[in-house]
C-alpha cells in the first residue's frame, strides 16, 4: 500500500473542493430534457465540446481569464483513440501542452460515455508509484465530484481510492496506478483485463544516463505491462517528451506498427501548435527562461547531449594579445541567413585573430536569430572595435541569397557614407558536422582561446552553448560553430598563401591597447 503524505492528502482535498465549486450542476438547471439529450449526443461526437462543457476549470487561462479551446492535435488524438480500440501509440507533445490531462482524464472519461463504451479497466503507469497515484487522483476527483458530468451521465464512483492505487465506478470500470518496474501481473486476476494502458512520462534524466537501466525498463514495458492485455488487446498509449535518444520512449518508437504523434511547441514556419494558449510571446519568454538546450529537449523533442564532441573544460577563456598588431592576421567571417524568426538559422559573425604561437583568439562573437540589418550592424561594431589599427579581412559564406545580402550591405553602407567591403567565400564546403567536429583537437589542445572580456556577451554565450550541444544527427542549431570553423579555415588559408590581393579595408593608425 502506498505511503500517502499529509501534503498529498491536503492537495487532494483542496482539488476536490475546486472541482465541486467549478462544476455545479446549477449551470443546467433551466434546461429541458430535450436540451439535455442534445448536449449529451453532441458531447459524444464532438471532443472539444465535451471538454469545454464538462471541464470548465481546466479550460480557463488563469493569466487572461479567457476560455481556451482544445488544440487541433488534442482533438485529432481523441478521435484517433476513439476509433482504434486496438492501438499502440506514442503522443510526444511538449511540456505544458496538457498531454497527461487529455490522455489520463478527458479521453478515458469520453470513451466511458460512448453508446458502446470501450474502456473497462485502465492502468496508469508512471515513473514511480507516487507519480502514478497522483495522476490517478485527478481522474478520481473528476469521476467522483464533477457534478456536470454526473448530471448527464449518472453517478460514477463506487469504491476504492487513488490513495491505495485503485478504485472502481458504478459500471464496473476499474482504474489502477502502478510505478515503473512494479509487477502488474496481479491485474490479470481481475474480471476485466486492462484495455487502456497509459504510460505517462516513464523517462527521467537520471534513467537516461544509464543505458542498461533503460533497456531493463523497456523490457518491463513491453513484456510485463503490455502483457496484461487479454487476447482481444486494447489501447497502449505512451505520452512524454523525447528527453533523450537513450530512453524508453525512443525504444518503444522503434516498435513495428507504432503510431507516433509528434508535436513541437511551434512548427517549421514558427506557428504555435496551440496558439490559443501558447502564444508566440509566451513561447519566446519560455525559451529565454529555460535556455537553448532545455527548450530544445522539453519543447521541441530535440534532446541534446552536452559535451558529445566539445567538452566544457576545453572551452577556454583568456586574455587577448595587448596590441592588435601582434596578430598575424584578423578575419571577420559571417555565416548569414535571410529570415529572422526564432525557428530559422542563426546569423553568426566571428572576429578571429591568429598568434605567432599558433593560437586562435576569438575577439568578438555575434550570433542571433535576428534581422539582416542587425547582422550588418555587427560589421560596423567590429570596425569600431578595431578602430583602424590593423587591416581586417571580411568574408561571407556564399549562398543563393548572398547577392541580396550584399546588396543590403551596400545600401546601408551608402546611407552611412562608408561601405564594408566583403568578399565571398565560395569554397565547396564538405559535410558541416565533419567540419565542425574537425575543430575538436584544436579545443582539446587549448589552441582556441575566447576573449574573457566577452564572456557574458550574448553571441559568445550562444557559441559556447552550440559547441557543447554539437553531436551527429541532432537537429540543433550549429551556425555559430560553423562560422568559427570557417574563420579558422580562412585565416589558415590566407596566412599559408600570404595573399595580399584580397580586399584590405581600413587605414592603419598607431597601435593602441584594447
Amino acid at each position: 500500500m502506498p505511503n500517502i503524505s499529509k501534503e498529498a492528502l491536503q492537495r487532494w482535498q483542496a482539488h476536490v473542493e475546486f472541482v465541486k465549486s467549478a462544476t455545479t450542476a446549477n449551470l443546467f438547471a433551466s434546461e429541458t430534457k430535450a436540451q439535455q439529450l442534445l448536449r449529451i449526443n453532441k458531447a459524444r461526437t464532438d471532443y472539444n465540446y465535451f471538454v469545454q462543457t464538462y471541464f470548465p476549470h481546466y479550460c480557463t487561462d488563469k493569466a487572461t481569464g479567457r476560455t481556451t479551446p482544445c488544440a487541433s492535435f488534442h482533438i485529432n488524438a481523441a478521435n484517433f483513440i476513439l476509433h482504434n480500440p486496438q492501438l499502440l501509440a506514442i503522443f510526444m507533445w511538449p511540456r505544458g501542452h496538457a498531454k497527461s490531462t487529455h490522455m489520463g482524464v478527458f479521453i478515458p472519461m469520453w470513451l466511458k460515455i460512448q453508446p458502446n463504451p470501450s474502456i473497462h479497466s485502465l492502468v496508469l503507469a508512471g515513473k514511480s508509484e507516487d507519480s502514478a497515484i497522483r495522476l490517478l487522483s485527478d481522474l478520481q476527483a473528476e469521476l467522483q465530484y464533477n457534478q456536470l458530468y454526473e448530471h448527464d451521465f449518472g453517478r460514477q464512483y463506487k469504491a476504492g481510492s487513488w490513495s491505495v492505487g485503485e478504485f472502481t465506478t458504478q459500471s464496473g470500470t476499474s482504474f489502477h496506478a502502478i510505478g515503473r518496474s512494479q509487477s502488474p501481473r496481479g491485474l490479470r486476476d481481475r474480471q476485466n483485463r486492462p484495455d487502456y494502458i497509459i504510460c505517462d512520462d516513464l523517462d527521467d534524466d537520471e534513467l537516461s544516463r544509464n543505458p542498461a537501466r533503460v533497456d531493463a525498463a523497456t523490457e518491463w514495458t513491453r513484456e510485463a505491462l503490455m502483457g496484461t492485455f487479454g487476447a482481444e488487446g486494447g489501447r497502449f498509449i505512451m505520452v512524454g517528451n523525447l528527453i533523450s535518444k537513450c530512453s524508453i520512449l525512443a525504444n518503444i518508437m522503434q516498435t513495428p506498427g507504432v503510431h507516433v504523434s509528434r508535436v513541437n511547441v511551434y512548427d517549421s514556419h514558427g506557428n504555435p501548435a496551440w496558439p490559443e494558449y501558447w502564444t508566440k510571446e509566451r513561447i519566446e519568454a519560455k525559451r529565454i527562461l529555460v535556455g537553448y538546450r532545455a527548450f530544445q529537449k522539453e519543447y521541441m523533442n530535440n534532446p541534446i547531449t552536452l559535451g558529445a564532441v566539445f567538452k566544457a573544460e576545453d572551452i577556454v577563456f583568456g586574455k587577448m594579445l595587448p596590441r592588435l598588431s601582434q596578430y598575424l592576421q584578423l578575419i571577420c567571417y559571417t555565416d548569414p541567413s535571410w529570415k529572422a524568426t526564432k525557428q530559422a538559422d542563426y546569423k553568426a559573425t566571428m572576429l578571429l585573430g591568429k598568434t605567432k604561437s599558433g593560437h586562435y583568439h576569438l575577439l568578438k562573437a555575434f550570433a542571433d536569430q535576428t534581422s539582416v540589418s542587425n547582422m550588418i550592424e555587427w560589421f560596423y561594431s567590429i570596425e569600431k572595435f578595431v578602430d583602424g589599427r590593423v587591416p581586417v579581412y571580411y568574408y561571407m559564406e556564399a549562398n543563393m541569397l548572398q547577392e541580396l545580402l550584399l546588396e543590403e550591405v551596400r545600401k546601408q553602407g551608402e546611407a552611412r557614407g562608408h561601405i564594408i567591403p566583403i568578399k565571398k567565400d565560395s569554397r565547396k564546403k564538405p559535410d558541416k558536422f565533419a567540419r565542425i567536429e574537425a575543430m575538436q583537437p584544436l579545443f582539446e589542445q587549448h589552441l582556441v582561446i575566447f576573449n574573457q572580456d566577452e564572456k557574458d556577451a550574448p553571441g559568445m554565450q550562444v557559441l559556447v552553448e552550440q559547441l557543447l550541444a554539437t553531436q551527429r544527427g541532432s537537429r540543433m542549431h550549429d551556425d555559430a560553430p560553423d562560422a568559427l570553423e570557417s574563420a579558422i579555415w580562412m585565416i589558415d588559408r590566407r596566412w599559408s598563401h600570404n595573399a595580399d590581393n584580397i580586399t584590405t579595408v581600413l587605414p592603419t593608425k598607431s597601435d593602441r591597447r584594447f
